[in-house]
């Protein structure tokens, strides 16, 4: 949700126009996170290294304390560093707004630099320049709710913030009643208001100006929620600050690193003397950053990181001393330029669809020993599944009292189709929470279970207040996720990433089958050090080395699906049918129908169907039917039947072979989609893929943004509080 863009350069000269083509194609790397609008900053006017960095005194100012009614205080910070103050007398920020699309913000920004006669052709070597995608939340998406906000009309403070800021009505009261006027609808605008609030403050009382984090942090410590900044300030004419607690935030590094503000050198970085070249590229997540560089810093909560004069410091707002930097190591992206490019395909959902042999491959990729050669004497003597992440902690979650698996959306489905898998091989008890629900029943978790958090993103708000709640009760706690680095990879105990690389469409598709494959490993390995389960085990190792293989064999269908999807492109409603381990499969299709083709669909357990659902029955209704042969094929049969005779002809997914579903769905072949047999634990995996390229054809047919779905996000890091 949001998606944030920062550029920098020092000594490195650009053209405002190149400038702002950067902060486009940012802002368009990130369009898969969800926007409805879109906003640029950057100066008016060039500066230059001479007059970067204004002089610096050393100073104290004295304790400040900003306090209303409400309690809001500015606590005081203590052997600073302070400037001489010099306020602005006009504005040197140049902030461009458009709802809509990058498309329409472009052309906002053409005629806004004719309008007032801005020279693209200016040299900017000491420029940063912040941009941003909102997912409205506070307000309609129009212009005046687009971010950058600013401090005031002469645009003293400027800020891009993605997150929530669950405190803003206070701060917003206070500020108004000394004097500030609100031109937004959003929580975003108090923070550029408050900054410009607390530092008058200071200068009131000191007559010195304090540095830029010094500042931000003070402002930090006055908000509630999750938040992601960059800030920019005609105080600090060259500087740029970014910071974050909770949203995630990444810093991206080219041309060498430099060395820090007070000249010591960052023993984490590559040295080079200050004052050299350096691009910096601030941003929301990876894909905006891997095609400038591949060298990252990934800021941790509290983080603030004051950018100037060449050089960058790490300050934590949370530790002992903020003013004191902090180390924070470098940090080698995986990801090349062409994971985030459409490689020929017509839509990125379409070519993750098709990547899925390859993900799953890639999920399974030195994990597992598919020979068994070397164990023929002892064929219980070595494991066949060997997870780095959780090693050292098996021994400890087989002791469980239970497994809890938290998650939202697909990645709930995802441990909803291994649940039982877990609970066949390792014999322990398995819950499954929606992160939001047990956060609003506060469940009950206890020293002794297990809690495993599987997020996509690994930045999901509700999942990770949900591991921080777990956390708090002393559970152990498992990370599934497809991010290092992300919010949930670094506060759980241990984890597994899923290895599935840049999924870009909102809609998941290969990171879901890619979840599956990771916690049955997990369960796999959980079980090796049982004789009676060595069965089962075998089965579904051997399905696994198959399953690339068999996942190319489904996609072939893909003709035949286009066929089917034009038959159902003009319905107003789906229900889909499953049991055992296709319920969560015929969620997950129903929640891809929702997503992307905007018709009401229903995943509906086959063992409740007499409990209300059959008086949606009639021969109009569009069906669906997981009827794959493992321990429910026989019940599942019995639904077709049902359903058949109230008048529906269901499309049935059904195995390969499988000719007793012949005589069932009278329909003939045209009214079974046929995939390949694998083990009951991997056939949710299987099932899916033909579901998913039917909600792709569906909405191309009916002519909807594939890529992009209205009103949703690719990651969802904010929450309702």
């Amino acid at each position: 949700m949001c998606g944030i863009f920062g550029y920098y350069n020092f000594g490195v000269g650009r053209s405002r126009k190149a400038v702002l083509q950067l902060l486009f194609t940012g802002l368009r790397r990130l369009e898969y996170r969800g926007y409805d609008s879109a906003g640029v900053c950057v100066d008016e006017a060039s500066r230059t290294a001479a007059t970067a960095v204004a002089p610096i005194q050393s100073s104290r100012y004295d304790s400040v304390n900003l306090e209303d009614s409400r309690g809001l205080v500015v606590k005081k910070r203590h052997a600073l560093q302070h400037r001489i103050l010099q306020k602005p007398e006009t504005s040197n920020a140049l902030i461009i707004k458009s709802a809509g699309n990058i498309d329409a913000l472009e052309t906002q920004a053409k005629l806004q630099l004719k309008n007032e006669g801005v020279d693209e052709c200016t040299i900017l070597d000491n420029h940063a320049g912040i941009a941003h995608t909102r997912w409205a939340t506070h307000g309609p998406p129009e212009a005046r709710n687009s971010h950058p906000h600013t401090s005031d009309p002469l645009n003293e403070f400027t800020v891009v913030h993605n997150g929530i800021i669950t405190n803003y009505k206070t701060i917003k009261e206070l500020l108004e009643k000394s004097g500030a006027v609100f031109e937004s609808d959003t929580d975003s605008e108090v923070v550029p208001k408050l900054l410009k609030y607390v530092y008058s403050k200071i200068d009131k009382l000191s007559h010195h100006q304090p540095t830029l984090p010094d500042l931000v942090m003070e402002v930090m410590s006055q908000l509630e929620g999750a938040f992601a900044l960059l800030i920019k300030s005609s105080h600090y004419p060259g500087e740029l600050v970014a910071a974050k607690r909770g949203s995630p935030l990444i810093m991206g590094i080219r041309q060498g690193s430099i060395t820090t503000l007070d000249g010591d050198v960052n023993p984490d970085l590559e040295a080079s003397a200050i004052g050299k070249t350096m691009e910096l590229f601030l941003a929301s997540d990876a894909s905006a950053v891997v095609e400038h560089t591949n060298t990252v810093l990934i800021l941790e909560d509290h983080d603030c990181v004051h950018v100037a004069n060449g050089s960058f410091e790490v300050f934590n707002a949370h530790q002992t001393s903020p003013s004191k930097s902090v180390q924070r190591v470098h940090q080698i992206l995986n990801l090349e330029v062409n994971h985030i490019m459409k490689g020929g395909y017509d839509h990125f959902m379409q070519k993750e669809i098709h990547e899925q042999p390859e993900t799953l491959a890639r999920t399974m990729q030195g994990r597992i020993a598919f020979d068994q050669s070397a164990q023929v004497v002892n064929p219980f003597g070595a494991q066949r599944v060997v997870l780095g992440g959780l090693q050292g902690y098996l021994p400890a979650i087989r002791r469980s009292r239970r497994m809890v698996f938290v998650a939202c959306g697909t990645s709930y489905h995802a441990a909803l189709a291994c649940r039982q898998t877990v609970e066949e091989l390792t014999d322990i008890p398995v819950s499954l929470e929606l992160a939001s629900d047990l956060l609003d029943r506060l469940c009950p978790i206890f020293r002794d279970d297990t809690c495993i958090f599987v997020s996509q993103s690994g930045e999901t708000a509700d999942t990770l207040r949900a591991l921080r709640y777990a956390k708090d009760q002393g559970a152990l706690c498992i990370g599934i996720t497809n991010t290092v680095g992300s919010g949930i990879a670094r506060d759980t105990d241990c984890g597994i990433n899923i290895n599935a690389g840049f999924e870009i469409g909102v809609a998941s598709t290969k990171a879901y089958t890619s979840q599956i494959v990771a916690i049955t490993m997990m369960a796999l390995a959980l079980s090796e050090d049982s004789r009676a389960k060595a069965g089962m085990r075998d089965e579904i190792i051997a399905s696994l080395e198959a399953l690339p293989g068999v996942i190319r064999e489904v996609l072939k269908l893909d003709g035949d699906i286009q066929t089917i999807a034009h038959g159902l492109k003009d319905s107003h409603s789906l229900l889909l049918f499953g049991r055992g381990y296709n319920y969560a499969t015929a969620l997950e299709a129903a929640l891809k129908v929702k997503e992307l083709v905007y018709i009401h669909s229903e995943g509906i357990l086959a063992g409740e169907m007499k409990h209300g659902p059959l008086a949606l029955v009639d021969e109009h209704m569009p069906m669906i039917v997981l009827a794959t042969l493992d321990r429910t094929c026989n019940k599942m049969h019995s639904v077709v039947q049902q359903l058949r005779a109230r008048g529906a002809c269901p499309l049935v997914v059904c195995n390969a072979g499988d000719d007793q579903i012949a005589g069932v769905c009278e329909g003939g072949e045209d009214r079974l989609i046929r995939v390949p047999k694998v083990a009951d634990a991997l056939q949710p995996i299987v099932n899916i893929v033909p579901l998913q390229l039917l909600s792709y054809h569906l909405t191309v047919q009916r002519g909807f943004n594939v890529d992009q779905p209205r009103n949703l996000a690719k990651s969802v890091t904010v929450t309702e509080e």
